[in-house]
């Protein structure tokens, strides 16, 4: 008799594992990000908000080049497209070798993704359509893996793995569709030559990965260039960072100990992403001042679409998705897991900030009118469904702490949890 399909059910051991240390990155990357964007918020709201804002306009680099950019914008476009590189990364090493490249298992986290960009995007667009400001229906769209997990790190959650690294992937997924996005929508004016010059870097670092060349003397200007024509061309450079990433395989080539060039790549970078590129974009970013913007900011349509996408429709497009996926394969969710569970992570899901940030500059413009509207609305809304998923999963830890130190008691002298072992039986 085939045993019934399960919703959030274990993966494989060393796919567990791996999420587990990548986790533990991910939520000090996390406490670094709220810590930088709390130094923004408050420098902007001081007497001296001034020299915050001239700190963002500083110009630097080569202006033959058409580089001379403020310091907003390398954060922006040159530091993301190190995040881009690393969830490129992931991504496909979570579908090309990890517990993903199953198609069963794959289809949740992906329905779940797209339903938590669907919702959010209608809600916006319903409540801005006639205000002129639909252009920013894509703002509320994504999740922020880095921020989501430094409140459960706070919240001292014992949530179990399988949870956990279904909010990776649909933050992973999340990262996908929104790259896509920019790349597609919030596209200007196109400059073909450059994208197609871009191209030739683009290939010669493939070419160097497959065949697992790891000089960076030879990769990281290739990368550049490619980075830069990108830059050229009019798409938005963090699209580099993410085709580099694609380019990157995952697979070792002969079989024996240690890591691929992916997962190289990605104990190399990651820190660099979590601890350096997001939270200095963070820093740039996030900084409003409340003060100027006035009460009045809190009832402007974007700022509610924005607040009402990330709380409301991502919870009602996450939960909704996952019904749906357990409604038609007829699914059950996991031993000793309930909806409360799907509730708490999908609430968690709205926490929309890196990315979120992102989109708004480039829908309106970084200190565009609408600016401060878009930065209140994502802090408000990531702010928001932080402190009601950590009152749901609050109340679910305690049964999160016994199910753990079950598993913690059940394993042998090889290291490997029974449970897992149990389930390959």
């Amino acid at each position: 008799m085939s045993r019934p399909a399960r919703l959030f059910d274990r993966g494989t051991w060393p796919e567990a594992r791996r999420i587990g240390d990548l986790l533990r990155t991910e939520t000090v990357g996390g406490l670094l990000l709220v810590g930088a964007a709390v130094v923004a918020l408050i420098w902007a709201n001081s007497p001296w908000r001034g020299a915050y804002s001239a700190l963002g306009a500083i110009t630097v680099g080569p202006a033959a080049l058409h580089l001379d950019l403020t310091l907003a914008a390398w954060a922006s476009d040159g530091l993301l497209a190190v995040f881009f590189f690393v969830a490129g990364l992931e991504l496909k090493r979570e579908f090309v070798a990890g517990d993903l490249r199953d198609p069963r298992r794959a289809s949740l986290p992906v329905a779940a993704a797209v339903g938590g960009m669907i919702v959010p995007a209608v809600i916006f667009t319903a409540l801005n359509l006639g205000a002129g400001t639909a252009v920013g229906w894509a703002i509320p769209t994504a999740t922020d893996i880095a921020f989501a997990l430094a409140v459960l790190a706070v919240i001292s959650t014992h949530l179990p793995s399988a949870l956990r690294t279904f909010l990776l992937t649909l933050a992973v997924v999340d990262d996908l569709l929104a790259i896509t996005i920019i790349a597609i929508f919030y596209t200007d004016d196109l400059h073909p030559l450059p994208l197609l010059l871009a191209l030739v870097p683009l290939a010669l670092f493939a070419v160097l990965v497959q065949r697992r060349v790891r000089s960076w003397w030879l990769l990281l200007p290739l990368a550049a260039l490619t980075w830069g024509l990108v830059h050229a061309s009019g798409v938005h450079a963090t699209v580099a960072g993410v085709l580099l990433g694609f380019a990157v395989p995952v697979v070792r080539r002969a079989a024996g100990p240690g890591p691929g060039l992916a997962e190289h790549f990605e104990h190399r970078f990651r820190p660099l992403s979590a601890g350096v590129a997001v939270p200095v974009f963070a820093f740039f970013a996030a900084g409003v001042s409340v003060v100027d913007a006035g009460v009045g900011a809190f009832l402007h349509p974007v700022t509610l679409g924005v607040v009402l996408g990330l709380f409301v429709g991502k919870t009602v497009g996450v939960l909704g998705a996952t019904w749906a996926v357990q409604r038609f394969t007829r699914a059950q969710l996991a031993e000793g897991l309930s909806w409360w569970d799907v509730l708490g992570l999908s609430v968690l899901g709205g926490i929309g900030f890196t990315v979120s940030l992102l989109i708004g500059e480039l829908a309106f413009g970084p200190g565009s009118a609408i600016d401060g509207e878009v930065k209140i609305g994502v802090l408000t809304g990531s702010l928001l469904s932080a402190l009601v998923a950590s009152v749901i999963l609050r109340i679910r830890n305690a049964r999160y702490r016994r199910m753990e130190a079950e598993e913690a008691v059940d394993s042998d002298a090889d290291g490997i949890p029974d449970v897992y072992q149990r389930r390959e039986d």
